[in-house]
């Protein structure tokens, strides 16, 4: 038998001066009030009432009983309501994993924008290209881009990831430009570490092991590796959200355009679909409204946007 029931039930009692007004105060009935006191009297070992047939009142235990049972049901009131206030509030400090390019590029502006419209929220970031589990590191929400592989997570789409074979022009002039997938034997791949193993078989109408490349350099972080790229060192298959002006200002070229990789997905994750609190589920709608289905950095005017 539930304990905080019993206790609410025998204050009832005391507050009304008989079984039948307290049943009636908790919509129960009277035979029910009784059984639930003589119970709680059974636990306690002790008798926290006097009946007569005109009134009951409490004995010396059952007073002493009684005021430790109000101040344990007021405390619990006040937490529930409390609850039910920082649920409601957009408020409190909200922590947020990212890639570390997009994080560093684009987040930003979005963060500042939420802020604006609810100030109460504080961030706190974990820039890293590394997934990590959101649950055991305390994570509200992490952005990930590409195929999902946990079924242990809520996560919704909030942009289209557009990925380029990008390169110097530089480059091109020295090692010639490739049209089509079978020219770029030879080449130089500048190798992003955390893709698949073997990141030109993300182009399409190319089989795994198809191609031979070399890849003189590997790096963990997508803007390092459009640099290199920009400096003439080889390839680079990155999203344009990394290479957006380098591809403007032409320091780097689209090629192969025809077997552009599939765009992959921006994801918004979190763990648990139920009694979110408020600040996450404000951030996950906001942000799924945010980028739209062209971002801002594949717009004709991402140069002003941004």
């Amino acid at each position: 038998m539930d304990k905080l029931e019993l206790m609410k039930t025998f204050v009832a009692v005391v507050q009304e001066g008989a079984f039948t007004r307290a049943a009636d105060k908790l919509e129960l009935s009277p035979q029910l009030v009784s059984k639930y006191v003589s119970a709680l009297e059974k636990n306690l070992q002790t008798r926290l009432l006097h009946r007569t047939t005109r009134k009951v009142t409490p004995t010396e235990a059952g007073k002493h009983y009684y005021s430790r049972c109000v101040q344990v049901l007021d405390e619990i009131s006040e937490i529930e309501h409390s609850l039910v206030d920082w649920h409601q509030r957009v408020s409190g400090t909200l922590t947020i994993n990212a890639p570390m390019s997009f994080g560093h590029r684009h987040l930003p502006k979005l963060l500042s924008d939420f802020q604006a419209r609810y100030p109460e929220v504080e961030f706190k970031l974990q820039l890293t290209d590394q997934k990590v589990d959101i649950v055991e590191q305390g994570v509200d929400v992490a952005l990930r881009i590409g195929a999902l592989k946990s079924d242990n997570i809520i996560a919704r789409r909030i942009a289209p990831i557009e990925v380029a074979v990008l390169a110097s022009p530089d480059y091109l002039q020295r090692r010639g430009e490739p049209a089509t997938p079978e020219q770029l034997n030879g080449h130089a791949l500048l190798h992003y570490s955390y893709a698949e193993p073997n990141q030109i078989s993300m182009l399409r109408g190319v089989k795994p092991g198809e191609l031979a490349l070399s890849q003189p350099i590997a790096a963990n972080n997508g803007d390092m590796l459009v640099s290199m790229a920009e400096l003439g060192a080889g390839i680079a298959i990155q999203p344009t959200f990394i290479a957006e002006h380098a591809i403007r200002s032409g320091r780097l070229k689209k090629i192969l355009c025809q077997h552009q990789p599939k765009n992959l997905d921006l994801y918004l994750i979190y763990a648990n679909r139920q009694f979110l609190p408020s600040k996450v589920r404000a951030f996950i709608d906001f942000a799924s409204e945010y980028y739209g289905e062209t971002p801002y950095w594949d717009s004709q005017d991402s140069e002003a946007a941004s």
